[in-house]
């Protein structure tokens, strides 16, 4: 039956029901409005009427509970919810029952929400009820259930909102969300210690505010451009960057963005930001310690080793002249023994010299390369050149002792994978000066990289300036303005993998990034770039 042809006396109270409910539905009590309802039905119908519950309903629920009552004695216990409750509660239509557990009859059952979802149970009771009446009551629960499917989502919404603050609030990362203009929306306390700010010190303010120089300046265009490109550079993948405290001390953090489409069509940008400084610092003394122990063995190989092999030299020569004297057929064979003692004596101490960068202390990294390559080209018997090219600052000058030591410890692992697993027959060192960046580039020709090797089938490279072009400044993430690395893939039958991730890290601790990629035709380049400010 339409609802336009109900009887006045049941389409005026429920025009009215309906207008209170929409009164009801910003801020009024749900209870209330249950109340109302049920009174409106006992009224309009001359009969009692009661909304029950069982909590949720669909989940099994094994008594029903008197939420509100007109015109009925109340039952003195729950209600087991079976025979006619239960039967209510699978139907859509109404469900007449003679006698009701606990309440009497006749009676009415109505379900209030849908059957995957029931919400209550709307029973009228003390007399049968006719068609317009039946409308009546159906439309009735219709208007409450409306209202009482407001109030769980209101709920819901509220639980889950609590559970996603209570996420973010007590992260010990930081979790920062700007607009697509680069404002911070939210900061959380995550933020305020790895930053030093307070949230209402941040709020509002350019995301650049948590960088230094020179991103702090460009990052605005680097927005601007993923929103005109859609170009996902950093969205969705997780980067190694510098951030800027409060203070205006710089760190080292990991950084994870992604986007967000709100229901508006805006776009709001999340970041998860990790300080990674005490890792950093981990990183840096055990590679400390490893130089030290470099050190110390070569100093063992150079002293002990080398001193033996050399007496052990002098006392073969010695041999050599007695047997001479006594034109021993065996002078020959002494001879052998002394070239191979010597050859043992020479080797040890090349190897001393590698593990001991004297030529970095004394005379800086220039000089450094060009002995390292003399000595590559010794034992590996790789065709090794060393050059120092461009127009900057003398590199050695502008460098820090640490990270010129890492500089030259990339160039040596690179020089040695270059002849050692890639099986090059030419290998060049290039040390390039720039006016604010060292460029050093390892190229061989060797058998480069196998596809397959390489983290997720694709080979990582980083944007930045022409292989023949100096440096002048850092190369730089184009949706967020930060320095980022990739990662190293390895070569064919490489099982050093330890060796290129060393090279990553002494990389970052010398404050600047690394890429490994394919030659223009053959073989490997390895690029490392370090910001001369940094240095």
């Amino acid at each position: 039956m339409s609802l336009d042809a109900l009887r006045p006396d049941l389409a005026v109270p429920l025009a009215e029901l309906a207008t209170a409910a929409l009164a009801d539905a910003a801020f009024g009590n749900a209870d209330v409005l249950a109340r109302s309802t049920v009174e409106a039905v006992a009224e309009a119908l001359g009969a009692g009427a009661a909304v029950f519950s069982g909590g949720n309903l669909d989940a099994g629920t094994r008594a029903l509970h008197l939420v509100v009552a007109s015109g009925i004695e109340p039952p003195e216990a729950a209600i087991a919810f079976e025979g006619p409750y239960a039967e209510a509660l699978a139907h859509d239509a109404p469900v007449e029952s003679e006698h009701l557990p606990g309440l009497g009859g006749p009676a009415t059952l109505l379900r209030i929400g849908s059957k995957h979802e029931p919400l209550a149970l709307l029973a009228v009771l003390g007399r049968r009820l006719d068609d317009d009446e039946k409308a009546f009551v159906r439309a009735a629960a219709s208007v409450l259930h409306s209202r009482l499917a407001l109030d769980r989502q209101r709920h819901d919404l509220a639980e889950s909102q609590d559970r996603a603050r209570a996420v973010v609030e007590t992260s010990v990362d930081g979790v920062i969300t700007i607009d697509e203009r680069g404002r911070i929306e939210t900061f959380n306390p995550g933020a305020e210690r790895i930053f030093g700010y307070d949230e209402a010190d941040v709020r509002g303010q350019n995301i650049h505010v948590l960088m230094p120089e020179p991103y702090h300046s460009e990052h605005d265009g680097y927005i601007g451009a993923y929103l005109e490109t859609g170009v996902r550079r950093i969205i969705g993948i997780g980067r190694e960057v510098t951030g800027r405290r409060a203070s205006g001390a710089t760190f080292p953090m990991d950084l994870a963005v992604s986007e967000v489409r709100l229901a508006s069509g805006a776009r709001m940008f999340v970041g998860l930001v990790r300080d990674i400084s005490e890792r950093r610092a981990l990183e840096q003394e055990v590679l400390r310690i490893a130089e030290d122990e470099r050190r110390r063995i070569g100093q063992d190989l150079h002293d002990g080793l080398g001193q033996t092999l050399t007496g052990i030299g002098l006392f073969a020569r010695g041999l050599v002249r007695q047997l001479d004297r006594e034109d021993s057929g065996s002078a020959e064979a002494a001879r052998h023994v002394v070239a191979v003692v010597d050859e043992a004596d020479a080797h040890a101490r090349l190897i001393a010299r590698s593990l001991v960068p004297v030529e970095l202390e004394e005379n800086g990294l220039a000089a450094a390369l060009e002995r390292m390559a003399e000595r590559a080209r010794q034992l590996y018997g790789a065709e090794v050149r060393a050059e120092s090219e461009g127009s900057g600052v003398d590199g050695a000058a502008a460098l820090s002792g640490v990270a010129a030591t890492h500089l030259f410890r990339i160039a040596q692992e690179a020089v040695s994978n270059a002849a050692q697993h890639g099986r090059a027959q030419s290998i060049r060192v290039r040390l390039i000066r720039g006016a604010d960046q060292l460029r050093l580039r390892v190229e061989d020709d060797g058998v480069g990289f196998k596809e397959s090797l390489r983290p997720g089938g694709v080979l990582e490279t980083e944007d930045g300036l022409s292989p023949e072009a100096p440096p002048t400044r850092a190369s730089s993430d184009a949706a967020s303005g930060v320095t980022r690395s990739v990662s190293a893939p390895a070569r064919p039958a490489d099982h050093r993998g330890m060796g290129l991730r060393i090279m990553h890290y002494r990389a970052h601790l010398a404050g600047g990034t690394l890429e490994i990629r394919p030659g223009a035709e053959r073989g490997t380049v390895v690029t490392c770039t370090v910001p001369l400010s940094l240095a």
